[in-house]
């Protein structure tokens, strides 16, 4: 059942006469705490540094609990996160050394109310820091696997993923043992290209170019003027003096402004010029060049392979320029084997020198990939051609057959082949260009009086927008980052964000998402966040992630490319001994060698189109081809998926468990009637349980207390009320309780009640009945040891639930409802939505071991739930789908974000994973058939049976359609498109 922060608060108010009351306000802003403390540059103080500690806790009974410490806990400086597990009675924190000390961080936990205790076994005692690398050079999954195995193998790395189709790599490492220059340096030297995307913890962090330093002592005044500024936490200056890294806290500064002093610190007129800095990985991996650089070489070789095949296959067969062509220069040599050698040998040596290098490189560090097979392959035609070359002008009586045409062409197809190729794999990382690309380049900033008048206005970069700035967003502009309006009212297009196309009303305090369309009228927008702290930020870095992850499937393909090139030689080797073998034994006809040819040759073209053909490429490409695609698509629709294996596990999925409140329901319970037991006004009385309610997170709290506000209207409370709240406790699962104003107050549901010894009247239990047969909740409110009043609350279902679960059960999948609330609300809850199968009264340990006993039957159970106090369950299945979450895509314990509050991308996230998963194993079926079948047609099979032969060339041209046709197979999935039935429920609702 969600929890959500109760918007009002009590305020205390002393008068002159000594009287004091406490009213009902929304809260305080409180100011959000520095990040990071000012510390002294030092080489000593690294602000990339992170490390981890656990904390046993005693003393949480409930989420509430659990809340109250990551907040105590997160606004102490140089806190990067803190999760706190309720079940486990642990507390996981993660933050920089260099500006905060772990009993600090106990210090605050104690403070909070709670025992804390470090556990010394899971204190991590190194630091460990992320960074990403743009990788170039890979062709399949050999390559991968060979710089994947190489960062493992290195001290300090704790663990490091490569993926082929994003050409990136995420490396944890730390960094006292290796840096992140020495990681590059490791990949450099196995043979592939790297360069830095990130390093470390990149959030309130700027990296600055600054241009006319070019003294010690300038470096020095600049990097005393930044750390004078207020809100810098910390100044880093690289060797060269170029780039300074500063750490600062967002509420207080900004890039602006260091850009700015910089260039005021000038000793000269316009002497220091700062721009940020961009690493040459950043930005995703832009394609063009490498595009670029296989369409030349494939134009090239065709320049010298078009003529090679006409004098091969075409001009031998026309009277008169045959005889020209076999016209001998020296001895046996003809003009025709002479110019096919000429032409061929640019192909081979020149054009096709990056398959030498690759191989070399793959060789050096004992691995094997695609390109070993292709220079075995032509270097074998090559070669054995070269030789009828010199037989021919050393003797009067030799007469031989060249392969210059195979190798020539092999290259050609090849070449033609990775440039399809790279050209369809950019389009799988279509989704995430566009996504990077929705916010504007430019803002206009506005410079306000105190009276808020603009006074005047400027264009600036996007990523010089700093916290608490105002912009104008014109209509058909684009948000450049999230906000909250200040003034002005227009429609707002948020559907390239959460997928829903109806524009939605803004208005003053509405938030708005960077990357969304302004549409009709102008607003001023004050950012909250900027940079990589924007929704639009968080959902591309959570599909970016989810893009590097390898799907469990995809472990088989690793497992096979690991063997497939060395099998691969070896049957290669083998066809060409047994049909070499074969032909000197006479065991087949000699008919069956074509007259151009003897049996060395014909086992040597049977032994290299058994090398070209053989594909390791399709099989990497299968698996991460397609997940790119499906959760690009995914995001476009708002359902953000954490990867491959989230995908794998939710195409299987047999069960879902629904939470109640804000998932099956709308989320926004209201108070619809109050009986009183007791003779006392209505105002009092709500004024009372409201006080106790305050600091409950629960929706029912929020709906007490929006109704107590309510019944004041513009009134202000009776000043003759003493409310003071002492004690307060939250009972999970019941509600909550506390001493308000001299006077225990319970408020919560009946097992609240009888577990206090508080007697429940017959008639009360009679209304109770009643009220929650109407699907409504009931609640008991208790003061001093009587039940003094029953609260009805109400929150309707949502429209589309019903036939969600309808389509769930014709899809084979079994749903579940498990709450907090009692059994009638529940049951009648229940039976709105057609669910059979009803868990009430439950706490949320209930609802993560019941997500346990269904795994131990069989079932692969997903919870839908809103990821605040339904995380234990959302972690405990198979997969965990966080539901209504707005902007707030951070949720670690969801395997599935869903953007909207609807239960239909429930729906859309299983068929996309179903449909994914479907085209995954059609990539297989075809990248290994392709091989088995391939490889025997190649090696001769059908050759005594209907003297078919696979020409090396067509077999090189085969090898490059399959990397082809298994990415544009991914590509379909491009054309998803949700269930027709969830349109039809979209119409009728």
């Amino acid at each position: 059942m969600a929890n959500r922060i109760v918007d009002v608060v009590l305020l205390e108010r002393s008068f002159s006469n000594g009287a004091r009351t406490e009213i009902l306000l929304p809260p305080p802003r409180y100011p959000s705490m520095p990040r990071f403390p000012q510390v002294p540059s030092s080489s000593d103080v690294n602000a990339a540094e992170i490390s981890k500690v656990t904390f046993e806790v005693i003393g949480m009974k409930c989420a509430a609990c659990a809340g109250s410490i990551e907040k105590a806990v997160k606004r102490l400086p140089g806190i990067v996160d803190a999760t706190v597990v309720v079940i486990e009675q642990k507390a996981h924190v993660v933050y920089h050394p260099a500006f905060v000390q772990e009993h600090t961080i106990c210090e605050s936990i104690q403070d909070a109310g709670f025992e804390a205790t470090i556990i010394p076994d899971v204190k991590n005692e190194t630091s460990m820091t992320v960074c990403r690398l743009r990788l170039k050079g890979m062709t399949c999954t050999s390559c991968s696997g060979s710089i994947e195995s190489a960062l493992k193998k290195v001290q300090g790395v704790k663990r490091a993923t490569v993926a082929l189709a994003t050409e990136e790599a995420e490396i944890h490492h730390d960094p006292k043992v290796v840096t992140y220059v020495q990681l590059i340096k490791i990949i450099d030297d196995i043979g592939f290209e790297a360069e830095l995307i990130s390093a470390g913890e990149e959030r309130n962090k700027v990296h600055l170019k600054v241009e006319g330093v070019h003294s010690q002592e300038a470096v020095k005044l600049i990097e005393a003027s930044l750390q004078a500024l207020p809100g810098v936490t910390a100044v880093a200056i690289d060797s060269s003096a170029e780039r300074f890294t500063v750490s600062y806290n967002p509420d207080l500064t900004g890039p602006r402004c260091f850009m700015d002093i910089i260039e005021q610190s000038s000793p000269l007129p316009n002497l220091f010029k700062a721009s940020l800095h961009v690493e040459r990985g950043e930005g995703g991996p832009d394609r063009t060049m490498e595009i670029n650089r296989y369409r030349k070489l494939f134009l090239w070789s065709t320049v010298f392979t078009v003529p090679v095949f006409l004098l091969s296959m075409v001009f031998m067969y026309i009277p008169g320029i045959k005889q020209w062509l076999d016209t001998k220069v020296i001895k046996m040599l003809s003009i025709g084997a002479l110019l096919r050698w000429l032409l061929s040998t640019p192909v081979q040596f020149v054009i096709g020198w990056r398959f030498y290098v690759g191989a070399y490189k793959a060789l050096r560090h004992g691995s094997a990939n695609m390109d070993v097979l292709v220079v075995l392959g032509t270097n074998a035609a090559y070669f054995y051609s070269l030789y009828t070359i010199i037989r021919a002008t050393t003797s009067n009586t030799f007469k031989g057959t060249d392969f210059f045409e195979t190798s020539a062409m092999l290259i050609s197809f090849i070449l033609l082949g990775k440039y399809l190729e790279v050209l369809a794999k950019g389009k799988t990382s279509e989704a995430i260009t566009k996504l990077m690309h929705l916010a504007p380049d430019m803002a206009t900033l506005l410079n306000l009086d105190s009276n808020g008048n603009v006074l005047s206005e400027r264009e600036i970069s996007t990523q010089l927008i700093q916290r608490n700035d105002i912009v104008r967003v014109g209509p058909g502009s684009k948000l450049p980052m999230d906000g909250l309006v200040v003034w002005g009212e227009s429609h707002v297009n948020e559907s390239m964000i959460t997928g829903e196309a109806k524009p939605v009303l803004k208005k003053l305090g509405d938030k708005v998402v960077g990357g969304t369309m302004n549409e009709y009228g102008a607003l001023h927008v004050q950012a909250t966040h900027v940079g990589s702290e924007t929704a639009l930020s968080q959902i591309v870095r959570l599909v970016e992630a989810a893009q590097m992850a390898k799907a469990p499937v995809e472990k088989l393909a690793d497992r096979i490319s690991k063997y497939f090139v060395p099998m691969v030689v070896a049957i290669a080797f083998l066809t060409w001994l047994a049909w070499y073998s074969a032909g000197r034994g006479r065991l087949y006809p000699e008919s069956w060698i074509p007259s151009s040819m003897d049996a060395f040759e014909l086992a040597l073209q049977f032994g290299i189109s058994v090398l070209v053909i053989a594909c390791p490429c399709a099989l990497g490409l299968a698996t991460p081809t397609a997940v790119m695609v499906a959760t690009g698509k995914g995001a476009a629709q708002g359902v953000l998926i954490k990867g491959g294996h989230a995908l794998e596990s939710a195409h299987k999925v047999t069960c879902v468990i629904f939470d109640k409140t804000g998932t099956l329901t709308v989320g926004e319970p209201v108070v619809i009637s109050t009986k009183l037991l007791k003779n006392m006004p209505l105002q009092k009385f709500f004024n009372t349980i409201a006080a106790a309610e305050i600091y409950s997170e629960h929706p029912v709290a929020k709906a007490i207390c929006q109704y107590a506000k309510s019944l004041h209207g513009n009134m202000q409370m009776d000043t003759s009320l003493q409310l003071e709240v002492k004690d307060f406790q939250a009972v999970a699962g019941q509600g909550v309780q506390a001493i308000v104003a001299g006077q225990k107050v319970m408020v919560g549901n009946s097992k609240l009640m009888a577990e206090s010894g508080i007697n429940i009247p017959e008639d009360v239990v009679d209304h109770l009945e009643e009220i929650e047969e109407m699907a409504r909740t009931s609640v008991l409110a208790a003061i001093d040891g009587e039940v003094a009043g029953i609260i009805a609350i109400s929150d309707p279902l949502k429209k589309e639930a019903g036939a969600v679960i309808s389509i769930l059960k014709e899809m084979g999948i079994r749903s579940i409802m498990i709450t907090g609330d009692n059994w009638g609300t529940a049951n009648a809850i229940a039976r709105e939505a057609n669910i059979e199968t009803v868990i009430a009264e439950a706490q949320p340990k209930v609802k993560a071991e019941k997500v346990n006993e269904l795994q131990m039957s069989g079932q692969i159970v997903a919870m839908v739930g809103d990821g605040i106090n339904d995380s234990p369950a959302l972690v405990a299945a198979d997969v965990g789908l966080a539901i209504g979450v707005g902007t707030d895509v951070a949720i670690e314990a969801a395997d599935i974000v869903l953007m909207k509050s609807n239960l239909e991308d429930v729906i859309t996230a299983i068929d996309l994973s179903r449909k994914t998963f479907s085209r995954i194993r059609l990539n297989y079926v075809w990248a290994l058939g392709y091989n088995i079948l391939g490889i025997p047609i190649a090696a001769g099979v059908l050759f005594p049976f209907t003297h078919f032969r696979l020409p090396p060339w067509v077999a090189g041209a085969a090898m490059a359609a399959s990397s082809v046709s298994v990415v544009c197979s991914s590509l379909l999935l491009k054309n998803y498109k949700r269930p027709k039935k969830l349109d039809h429920i979209s119409k009728e609702l």
